[in-house]
């Protein structure tokens, strides 16, 4: 499809494991859900003795990113969002985009942005960069008081194409919202998976799974979709080759980038 060949030149993305990705944009570098520890285990503030286990090391360092002007963390709860190196990495960026809850634990120069709420960022020709939160939900109806808050976001900017990051969402009614703004989306970095735990919601998803990552595109309009976080964690049930089948099936094969 020429619309994703030319964004995937215009809009640089490279998919990092687990949920981070770097964007490059309007001369701005960005990081979602910086995460970069090796394997290991990470216990959980529940009932019981569970716990998230990270499966494969992070291909890269926090210092290997090089220059990063903003962190696009969709929530600071959840260690395979945020893991013990990403977590030392916020201090060194100018501004950490998150969750209005998340924005007062970390403190700093990290800032909430509720749903629909916008901040602006100066690029270094001179031009505006658009950072807006977008709804998203981790889990089924009613899960927040115990999976905790969670943020989307959009980048815009006058002369470039629009990028969506999903976090960790479950909700398509959400996407339908995002779409009814800012459809036909560009770029959409979609956290897959399908995450489950047997012990959390009785087995609901927590992200969205393979078919609808690509009902999510359908409605956006995406030109190009980057799936992200969908590996590198035990709780994924989904990794590349559902994603890929369900795409097929859906004749949306030709928007798929995995940008690795």
């Amino acid at each position: 499809m020429s619309g994703a060949s030319a964004t995937s030149e215009k809009i640089p993305v490279r998919a990092y494991g687990g949920p981070t990705t770097v964007i490059e944009y309007g001369g701005l570098r960005f990081v979602t859900d910086p995460t970069f520890d090796p394997p290991g285990e990470y216990p959980m503030p529940l009932p019981g003795d569970h716990k998230l286990v990270k499966t494969e090391p992070s291909p890269v360092t926090a210092a290997d990113l090089g220059r990063v002007d903003a962190v696009l963390l969709s929530h600071d709860e959840h260690d395979d969002n945020l893991d013990n190196a990403g977590r030392a990495f916020l201090p060194e960026v100018p501004v950490v985009f998150t969750t209005v809850s998340g924005a007062g634990r970390l403190g700093g120069h990290a800032q909430g942005l509720a749903f629909w709420q916008s901040a602006e960022l100066k690029r270094p020709d001179g031009g505006i960069v658009t950072v807006t939160g977008l709804p998203a939900r981790h889990g089924p109806e009613g899960c927040e008081p115990i999976s905790g808050d969670v943020v989307g976001f959009m980048l815009t900017s006058d002369d470039l194409p629009s990028v969506y990051v999903s976090g960790d969402n479950a909700d398509l009614a959400h996407v339908e919202e995002i779409a009814e703004r800012f459809a036909p989306v560009d770029t959409a970095i979609l956290f897959l998976g399908g995450a489950r735990m047997s012990f959390a919601f009785e087995g609901a998803l927590l992200t969205l799974d393979s078919v609808q990552g690509a009902e999510a595109a359908k409605t956006l309009g995406a030109r190009r979709v980057v799936p992200a976080h969908y590996d590198s964690w035990a709780h994924f049930k989904e990794g590349r080759s559902e994603i890929e089948a369900a795409f097929d099936d859906a004749d949306l094969a030709d928007r798929l980038d995995f940008a690795r």
